[in-house]
């Protein structure tokens, strides 16, 4: 018996789920109690299920592996009624066997009926220790409290992992508050243009697009919407959607009412990479994650939020082009929604992820991955294919959203603390070099400022080919070797030293 898999990975195989292959599957192993390892769960024999019935490997799993919503809604219809009352009259104050009939209720749309009224106290379906939570809806004839995030039609999961946990603890939002608010006016102007503008770049570079002005515009005002206390609606969405695209024949007028589909550089087949749901489901998905933008759990991070309906809203995929970019700002709505940033200012997340983009395919991938092989795809030609589903629709209504929140509270760490602070870093020590030049050499503005930008491009001094190309020009050494001077003195912190180049005479350009 020892290697027999047991809980939720033997549901799957027993009954050819299509559900996620579990990342830490539970197995019978030679130990003395249950140990999580990162790899999966040793299971003592004494403790795993004495039967191979679905309904003993159910409780096992809601026991000791947790929610698995896409395991549970794929196997607990599958369970006779008759099971699920037999088991509860034995133990009606059994939590995991409550916890499974309302789970049956819930997913089947039919009712336990003739059973004997629950007994104990009241159970939270998701470990608030386990899982980040939603609020409350109680269910008093099982005595179970559903908290997920979102509802029972629509709940990813969040796990409190390691990476989840020390990120919440570091407040990223409020030291972004603090930050700013430590910035003078003229200082803070200028940064938070800088941000708005790197954020549309960022986002349209990662699609692989280089927008126009107006285009680029027209996305930097979208941004500011963010912060505005409009409701998100499929109408409003729509109005955002033909905004951020570039082709006014992509522009939608409603949610997707065809198939779509992603592709990469692969050929024919091989080169579709994701199939989102069909667009029969697409009303309903988006409704769930509309709802958690306008409505979020009370007390819940915000950027955990931000990062959830991010990402899935690029896993439903509700228009034919501009996901990537509406579900950035839909990250961006969610944070603002809290209020914790002031006077306008939105994270560069962006600009973070463009940097980050290995890592941001690898969270996609974490969904999209598993999710295509559940498609047949038959290609007719080289724009049509045939697809066929061979799974079941609670893969789009319960997924692990673990590696996609991880990856959003990385990026709004770093965009604050790469991003927003090297920008104000760097505009404190332009104004500051470009001043002391200003005063000492006479120089045209736009060579003043290309000097002062290539001098802290390169640490404080010109690339030896910046520097032929100034004395090409008819620029003198000794200028040159001054502004360089100046800069390595702001750049290395000695700008109050400045009296020094007070003897030398000035240079005119």
């Amino acid at each position: 018996m020892a290697g027999n898999l047991v809980g939720y990975e033997f549901l799957r195989e027993q009954l050819d789920l299509s559900a996620f292959p579990c990342a830490r599957p539970a197995r019978v192993s030679s130990v003395t109690k249950v140990t999580q390892r990162p790899d999966g769960l040793d299971v003592p024999a004494a403790v795993a299920p004495a039967s191979d019935a679905p309904l003993a490997h159910i409780l096992f799993a809601l026991k000791y592996e947790g929610i698995n919503l896409q395991m549970l809604a794929q196997s607990l219809p599958q369970i006779p009624a008759s099971q699920i009352i037999e088991a509860f009259r034995n133990s009606p104050a059994s939590k995991y066997i409550r916890m499974a009939a309302y789970l049956w209720e819930q997913l089947t749309g039919r009712e336990l009926e003739g059973v004997p009224n629950a007994v104990g106290p009241y159970v939270d379906l998701f470990n608030e220790r386990k899982y980040i939570t939603g609020r409350r809806q109680r269910h008093t004839k099982w005595r179970v409290d559903f908290n997920g995030l979102g509802n029972i039609r629509y709940c990813p999961t969040i796990e409190r992992s390691n990476v989840i946990t020390e990120l919440l603890a570091k407040n990223t939002l409020q030291r972004a508050q603090t930050f700013i608010e430590g910035l003078n006016p003229e200082l803070l102007d200028r940064t938070m243009s800088w941000s708005y503008l790197s954020e549309t770049t960022s986002s349209f570079a990662i699609e692989s697009e280089k927008p126009t002005t107006h285009k680029a515009e027209a996305f930097a005002e979208l941004l500011k919407q963010a912060h505005e206390k409009t409701p998100i609606t499929e109408d409003y969405l729509v109005e955002l959607q033909n905004l951020a695209v570039t082709n006014p024949l992509d522009r939608a007028v409603q949610f997707r009412n065809q198939k779509n589909w992603l592709r990469g550089p692969g050929r024919g087949v091989l080169g579709i990479t994701y199939v989102p749901p069909d667009p029969e489901l697409v009303p309903e998905l988006m409704q769930s994650i509309m709802d958690l933008v306008n409505d979020p759990p009370p007390g819940q991070n915000s950027l955990v939020i931000g990062a959830l309906v991010s990402f899935a809203f690029v896993f439903v995929h509700p228009f034919m082009d501009g996901n990537g970019r509406l579900s950035r700002f839909l990250f961006h709505k969610a944070v603002c929604k809290s209020e914790v940033l002031q006077q306008g200012l939105v994270l560069p997340i962006s600009v973070a992820m463009k940097r980050n983009e290995v890592q941001y395919l690898q969270a996609l991938k974490s969904f999209s991955t598993p999710a295509r092989r559940l498609w047949e795809v038959t290609m007719i030609d080289d724009e049509n294919f045939e697809f066929s589903f061979k799974g079941d629709s609670s893969i789009y209504r319960y997924w692990d959203a673990t590696p996609c929140v991880e990856f959003g509270l990385r990026m709004a760490e770093q965009s604050l603390e790469i991003d927003l602070r090297q920008e104000s870093d760097y505009l404190q020590k332009y104004d500051a070099i470009s001043r002391q030049v200003n005063e000492r050499i006479d120089l045209n503005s736009n060579a003043l400022s290309l000097l002062v930008r290539l001098c802290i491009q390169n640490a404080g001094s010109l690339s030896n080919a910046k520097r032929k190309a100034f004395l090409a020009k008819g620029y003198k050494e000794e200028m040159l070797a001054l502004v360089e001077s100046i800069a390595f003195s702001v750049m290395s912190g000695h700008d109050d030293d400045m009296a020094e180049f007070d003897r030398i005479p000035p240079y005119r350009a």
